[in-house]
């Protein structure tokens, strides 16, 4: 710091001894007489100018040669590479000039002229750890994928940039689709830094993806750790994995862990209603249908669902219309107004005989929300009190082409779902999946399980006119009616 201050304050005097003698040659005229200890000397304005420049080089020269002495003196003192910075001082100074240039050559999108200036700047600076990784970027940008896995590769060599040169190769195979080797170099990036967040999503992702739902709990349970997951976000997805690895040992005959994990889900997500579903079929089929009842009725609550109802019905399946619809009341009570209590309580009317108690629960409906679960409500209820085929047919053909209404929709790229996925099977996304109106109309995507009363199929078959009609109308999609 002083030898700085030092050199600026030479520097200064310099130019103003440069403008002193410019004046002063000026007054002078055609010769200057310069006097040094005694002795004078006439110089010519040329001579003159020759003289200030040659006192800048010597001046420039005694500042290298003190630097160089400052250098030896250092070495001497211990440090090794005090005289190789002090010679390669000027290169760095270049490297860095050309390290910086490509770096805003990044940011302008120039891949190309990047490269360039990173490969400059290594020649200069010998830094790999800084320049490669500009290189790798710009290769990247420019689509050069063989130079920038290259490039990764040299980096995760080096302990510096492990990290970097793994997660490069990370996103590379992301990108190419190979979601196996993505996972292993996402494992491997945690296993560098484990509180990086990006690598704790990316991994937890390709997890859940490849269904691996016991690593992606421990993922999860690293990002609460590392504070990069708020508590309730970690608390719904948690539930979400239980769920999930419960259906997976449910599928394999493992009933004592799926409702262990089953029951978790519902315990840490109330609202999450496959997990509510599922918790309460395990439970009937244990016989402890009060359990049941309680864990659906919490669920209606929250969330009006027809799987809830269709779970609810399960609960005693050889009573009567009468005594199920009695057993529904309280459940329907809880939201009178709500679109999925009104078409629930319909359809319990006209499994019950019931048409105009049908007509008045669902009122106006299929006016206001016209859906293809209402449309078809109302062809039902049309000709169970009698009415002209060409009105009932009137019906069915609006429900074909009406919005589908709820839906499970992925929120990441809209994909619409027959049925809850932890992870959506269209672009991959972990936990997108949500319980949402859709409102475009396709009727290829409407299959008689949409088109048929939900409840009225859970009894002893009581299919009407109505029901056949229905699927005659509706696409074949090789789906069945929901029991």
């Amino acid at each position: 710091m002083l030898w700085s201050l030092l050199k600026v304050l030479i520097f200064i005097a310099l130019v103003a001894g440069l403008t002193w003698g410019a004046g002063y040659l000026l007054e002078m005229g055609d010769v200057a007489l310069l006097t040094v200890m005694g002795r004078e000397f006439v110089l010519t304005p040329l001579m003159a100018i020759l003289a200030a420049v040659g006192l800048l080089i010597a001046v420039w020269l005694l500042f290298k040669l003190v630097g160089l002495l400052v250098a030896s003196l250092r070495f001497l003192n211990g440090d090794e590479t005090a005289i190789t910075r002090y010679v390669n001082r000027r290169a760095e100074r270049k490297g860095y000039e050309a390290l910086a240039e490509g770096m805003l050559a990044l940011a302008a999108g120039e891949g190309r002229l990047a490269i360039r200036k990173a490969e400059r700047a290594e020649t200069y600076l010998g830094r790999p750890e800084l320049t490669k990784l500009v290189i790798a970027q710009g290769a990247e940008m420019v689509g050069d994928t063989a130079l920038a896995t290259a490039t990764f590769k040299a980096l995760v060599a080096d302990d510096r940039t492990r990290f970097v040169g793994v997660r490069g190769l990370m996103k590379q195979k992301l990108a190419a689709g190979d979601t196996e080797t993505a996972m292993k170099l996402a494992e491997k990036a945690m296993a560098i830094r484990p509180r990086n967040a990006e690598v704790q999503t990316t991994l937890l992702q390709l997890q859940a993806r490849h269904e691996d739902w016991a690593g992606a709990r421990t993922t999860l349970a690293a990002a609460l750790k590392s504070g990069n997951l708020p508590r309730d976000l970690h608390k719904r997805r948690d539930a979400v994995l239980a769920l999930a690895h419960a259906r997976d040992a449910m599928a394999q005959g493992k009933i004592a862990e799926a409702t262990r994990d089953a029951e978790t889900a519902q315990r840490l997500a109330p609202g999450l209603v496959p997990a509510a579903v599922m918790a309460a079929r395990l439970a009937i089929a244990d016989g402890k249908g009060k359990q049941a009842d309680k864990i659906l009725r919490a669920a209606w609550v929250n969330d009006p669902h027809p799987d809830l109802a269709a779970a609810f019905a399960e609960i005693a399946p050889r009573e009567t219309p009468a005594e199920r619809l009695r057993r529904f009341r309280p459940l329907i009570d809880k939201h009178p107004a709500h679109p999925e209590a009104r078409m629930l309580e319909a359809e319990l009317q006209m499994a019950a005989e019931d048409f105009p108690a049908a007509r008045r629960a669902l009122g106006n409906l299929a006016e206001t929300a016209p859906t293809a679960r209402a449309l078809t409500i109302m062809a039902a209820i049309e000709r169970g009190t009698g009415a002209e085929d060409r009105l009932v047919r009137a019906w069915l053909v609006k429900a074909v082409t009406a919005p589908r209404g709820m839906q499970w929709v992925c929120e990441a790229c809209g994909h619409v779902h027959a049925e809850w996925r932890p992870v959506c099977t269209h672009c991959g996304s972990f936990d997108r999946l949500s319980w949402q109106e859709v409102a475009q109309s396709d009727a290829a995507l409407i299959g008689p399980a949409q088109m048929l009363p939900l409840i009225v199929g859970a009894m002893d078959d009581k299919r009407g006119p109505a029901a056949d009609d229905a699927e005659l109308l509706a696409p074949d999609t090789g789906t069945k009616p929901r029991n």
